[in-house]
């Protein structure tokens, strides 16, 4: 089975270091390669759902805030200025080639409250019914605490996954995928290919991520087990590089496979 092709509605994350420069300012350039792929698959009747961090990150360049933001104030200021700023960038080149992005703000409370799932779920689907991409992020501006925030977009991306019962998850990080000991200390640690049971890995998973996210690989296993659990299986991939999603479509396998139990 390609897993790839044979979904028709996959939602993508991508992490901050992904969309970053070493400096902390966003990388232009990737974010256009990666617009340009996504876009490609849009165009082959893939529905995409596109789930983004960086605005913190777009609002420290934006102002020239000098330094990483530490406090709560700080990062909630930062996104509330970076937020109107990523998106600007995603509308200008997504528009080049040729389609419409609608953005979406979500809270952990969004999940627990019945009518405003219900609202979220049906504002997904119209507006991929109408051949929009949406692009989510957590509102955090005004996350605050354990009841509204979801910890970080690889968790989101797992809850949207469901939200939108979407066939497929693709968490783009800054690793090839999940392996079996730390690469970064490690030199001949392996990949790991396919995980089937979940349970079993979480030793193989360490640590924070990079200081320009708040992810890591214990992060991305959570989000794992959300949406396998829910029958939606997820790949972990190399985001430096978007064409690698190419290599998926055309049924390769990169990165590291977690299948659905149902």
């Amino acid at each position: 089975m390609n897993y790839f092709r044979d979904s028709r509605r996959i939602v993508v994350k991508l992490g901050t270091s992904t969309l970053t420069h070493a400096t902390g300012h966003l990388n232009l350039r990737r974010i256009e390669r990666i617009v340009k792929v996504l876009s490609d698959l849009q165009n082959s009747g893939m529905q995409v759902v596109l789930v983004s961090s960086g605005a913190v990150s777009a609002g420290v360049a934006k102002i020239g805030f000098g330094k990483i933001p530490k406090t709560a104030e700080e990062k909630q200021a930062m996104a509330a200025i970076g937020q109107s700023e990523l998106m600007k960038i995603y509308d200008r080149f997504f528009s080049d080639y040729g389609h419409t992005v609608a953005q979406i703000l979500m809270t952990k409370e969004v999940l627990t409250t019945p009518e405003r799932r219900c609202a979220a779920e049906n504002t997904f689907n119209r507006l991929l019914e109408m051949r929009c991409i949406p692009i989510v992020n957590e509102n955090d501006s005004v996350s605050t605490d354990e009841l509204t925030k979801f910890g970080g977009n690889d968790i989101l991306s797992a809850y949207v996954a469901q939200l939108c019962r979407a066939d497929l998850l693709l968490n783009l990080s800054d690793v090839d995928g999940l392996f079996d000991s730390d690469p970064r200390t490690n030199p001949d640690a392996n990949l790991i290919s396919r995980v089937d049971n979940i349970d079993d890995i979480f030793t193989s998973a360490g640590g924070a991520g990079t200081d320009r996210g708040t992810g890591g690989m214990v992060a991305k296993l959570k989000a794992a087990k959300i949406v396998t659990e829910d029958g939606i299986p997820m790949f972990i991939l190399n985001g430096h590089d978007p064409e690698i999603l190419y290599t998926l479509l055309d049924g390769g396998h990169v990165g590291t496979y977690f299948s659905a139990k149902k």
